[in-house]
């Protein structure tokens, strides 16, 4: 058996696993892959059928971009154990990041025909079924995993990217309610209405803007874009139109690169662009990350004036219940986002450096996995004038059908 150690001892007086421990330590901790394979040779020439060494030499030759090499000793395990899942997991890995989907694929299958509650095979294989677009099949494997070990990380993480691409249609209403105790005096009403469609590219929304603020009404026409550009880097790019300057900016555009890194970290950076008959740009970046049942998201907005740069920041925090689509969240920011229609309008109004302070805890559940219902309460405290500052509450309710 392939898997059987061998303990011989080369001249050195270092045994096969004492160079595998070695070979280890210079891969993760120095990556160095180039010294690693060479002293994980010397291992397996001691011990030729010592499988856990040759599918290390194998990752190594991945690791080092040498595809070619690693599928050699993959397959040297493979023809003497074809049921040995960490080669079928190591070699279908390969597979797919060599764009190889569906030879992917099919090694993953085969690990599960084994093991069918394999965790990393049952990950490997959603990766696949997502880079394939077979999104339920994806989920299913996914639900297993979480079922299992809700605290998931990378998990979590990939069921997030999935939802959103499992659904060729979704469409969805929102209403906002805005309160002011000082600074107007009457309330702002907001509403929306949007519909989604995936395609080959990814995901585009169309939305309608409806609000009554400033004793006036208005409409706002908006489309969104998150094309996917690798199985790393997705964009948005989004616009929006309004004939009623004041309620809304005449125009209004984002751009942001999104990168989803290694360990369940995710990263951003970009633009936004607001115009009341003047430009106002504004820049973003922000880095997330997936714990357990946790998601934490740093974003920071950076919008240069005549003066002095106003910066605005915030943390959310979201913790999953259940599914994707539920889970509590928890808000803490200073400053006004452009990204937020209750009072994005406030953006670019003056010279001076207005402080605020918010919060905004939100709620959001599936139902029968194809509505979502999401319900939300926020609090700011607002300097609109130098040394005045006033409360603004906002309570908004939405709903979510996919299709």
């Amino acid at each position: 058996m392939l898997c059987f150690a061998v303990t011989a001892r080369a001249q050195s007086g270092q045994s096969s696993d004492e160079l595998f421990q070695q070979a280890r330590k210079l891969a993760f901790e120095e990556k160095n892959y180039a010294e690693a394979i060479r002293i994980t040779k010397s291992a397996l020439t001691m011990s030729p059928d010592y499988a856990d060494i040759r599918i290390f030499l194998g990752r190594l030759y991945t690791w080092n971009d040498e595809p070619d090499s690693a599928r050699r000793e993959f397959h040297r395990v493979l023809s003497a154990e074809p049921d040995h899942l960490d080669a079928l997991l190591a070699v279908g890995s390969l597979e797919f990041w060599e764009d190889n989907s569906l030879k992917a694929l099919e090694y993953a299958n085969k690990g599960l025909g084994v093991d069918p509650k394999a965790r990393d095979l049952l990950l490997l294989r959603a990766k696949i079924l997502n880079d394939l677009k077979r999104w339920p099949e994806a989920n299913a494997d996914l639900e297993i995993v979480l079922k299992a070990t809700s605290g998931d990380t990378e998990a979590r993480a990939l069921a997030a990217r999935v939802r959103e691409n499992s659904s060729k249609n979704r469409m969805g209403v929102t209403y906002d309610f805005v309160y002011f105790d000082k600074q107007f005096d009457d309330p702002w009403h907001l509403a929306s209405l949007d519909y989604s469609r995936q395609t080959g590219l990814g995901s585009v929304t169309a939305r309608i803007n409806y609000a009554n603020r400033f004793r006036s009404n208005g409409l706002q026409f908006e489309l969104d874009a998150y094309p996917r550009i690798s199985k790393t880097f997705q964009a948005y790019i989004s616009g929006g139109y309004s004939d009623d300057v004041g309620v809304f900016p005449k125009y209004r555009a984002g751009f942001s690169l999104y990168a989803n890194l290694p360990a369940a970290f995710e990263a951003e950076a970009g633009f936004r662009y607001l115009n009341f008959g003047e430009a106002t740009w504004i820049y973003t970046a922000s880095v997330g990350k997936y714990y357990k049942s946790l998601w934490f998201n740093l974003r920071t907005f950076l919008t240069p004036a005549h003066k002095n740069i106003s910066r605005s920041f915030a943390l959310t925090t979201r913790y999953y219940y259940g599914g994707a689509d539920d889970y509590l969240s928890l808000r803490l920011g200073t400053g006004v986002s452009p990204d937020n229609p209750q009072n994005n309008v406030l953006i670019g109004n003056t010279d001076f450096k207005l402080r605020s302070n918010n919060i905004n805890l939100g709620f959001r559940k599936a139902v029968k996995t194809l509505n979502v219902l999401t319900l939300n309460v926020g609090l700011d405290n607002q300097e609109y004038l130098v040394n005045t500052k006033g409360n603004q509450i906002d309570v908004g309710i939405g709903y979510m059908r996919r299709f």
